[in-house]
């Protein structure tokens, strides 16, 4: 049996610490769903469900159906016959609309019954959806973490058939969602993410990776950083500014430096899912190396009395 909340928290861990491994292979699906947010959001209110919804309906209608909308939102049969794939025996229905009511209403696991709107939850419950065949393994699923560095292998080739060794091609919801909430920032997730603590076993090493200056410009691009840093892994004065701007807007101590505070806001931060509105604040100032023409120009300017105030007397 699997613990549905300690999977909750581990899948808001991974959230927190996800980076994307296959970035470009993104962009397509997650154009096609924001471009159709209007479709999905209407789908959400009439399965009664809050507009959030409209994002867990898109991601799923990728996985199930291909983004088609000739097919079904429960498993991808074509919604105008009887569905012979699990669930089967829905339908013939009248639209892609009415399946996918269905589908969230009628079909386990009951998305639109679903409470916790946290990121936590919304994956937890697309998880559901596909099976907990992972979860019961103490593994990421692929459905979920695909194109990610919190996926390595393993993917169930057949009903009940896991191969350990297989990597799924596909894409994963939540790279997606990341991906969806570049292109739409109007996405944002309900409340904390949960507090319960994982079982040691249901978190895979692969979901604790190093915070390193990679982890760092992805995390402050994720929570709004502007202008976007490139991902180079040097904590130069672009990403010390991003790092200033975010500490500033979370009411930390402005240093440009990464200790534990801001590693705490930031994962904090991550973990919600919600990005942190910042404010630009004035660059590093870098003086040219000392020995250049460029250096001895400024001995007739402001910065050049500045440093002769710290030459060495005698």
């Amino acid at each position: 049996m699997v613990d549905l909340n300690a999977l909750t928290a581990a899948n808001a861990s991974r959230w927190a610490n996800a980076k994307l491994t296959r970035e470009p292979e993104f962009t397509r699906p997650a154009k096609v769903a924001v471009a159709n947010k209007s479709r999905y959001l209407a789908i959400a209110r009439q399965a009664g469900m809050p507009d959030i919804a409209w994002v867990f309906i898109a991601v799923s209608h990728y996985r199930e159906s291909s983004q088609d909308f000739s097919k079904s939102l429960a498993q991808g049969d074509p919604w105008n016959r009887v569905s012979t794939h699990v669930p089967a025996g829905r339908g013939p229905f009248q639209s892609f609309e009415d399946a996918a009511v269905d589908a969230l209403v009628k079909c386990s696991p009951y998305a639109a019954r679903l409470k916790d709107w946290s990121i936590g939850g919304i994956l937890t419950n697309l998880e559901r959806y596909n099976g907990l065949g992972y979860a019961s393994r103490g593994v990421p699923s692929a459905y979920v973490w695909s194109g990610t560095d919190q996926y390595r292998s393993g993917k169930f080739v057949a009903d009940g058939v896991y191969d350990p060794n297989k990597v799924d091609a596909q894409l994963g919801v939540a790279g997606l969602i990341l991906t969806m909430m570049e292109l739409d920032q109007s996405i944002t997730f309900a409340g904390p993410a949960p507090q319960v603590q994982p079982k040691p076993s249901s978190v895979t090493p692969s979901a604790q990776p190093v915070k390193d200056g990679i982890w760092l410009q992805n995390s402050l691009n994720r929570l709004g950083a502007s202008p976007k840093l490139e991902l180079d892994g040097i904590v130069g004065p672009a990403t010390r500014n991003a790092v200033r701007a975010f500490q500033l807007a979370s009411g930390i101590g402005v240093d440009g430096l990464v200790g534990p505070e801001t590693f705490t806001a930031l994962d904090k931060a991550l973990a919600a899912g919600k990005p942190v509105p910042t404010m630009p604040v004035p660059p590093d100032i870098v003086l040219p190396p000392p020995g250049t023409q460029a250096h001895a120009n400024l001995a007739p300017t402001f910065w050049g009395r500045v440093l002769d105030l710290f030459k060495p007397k005698g």
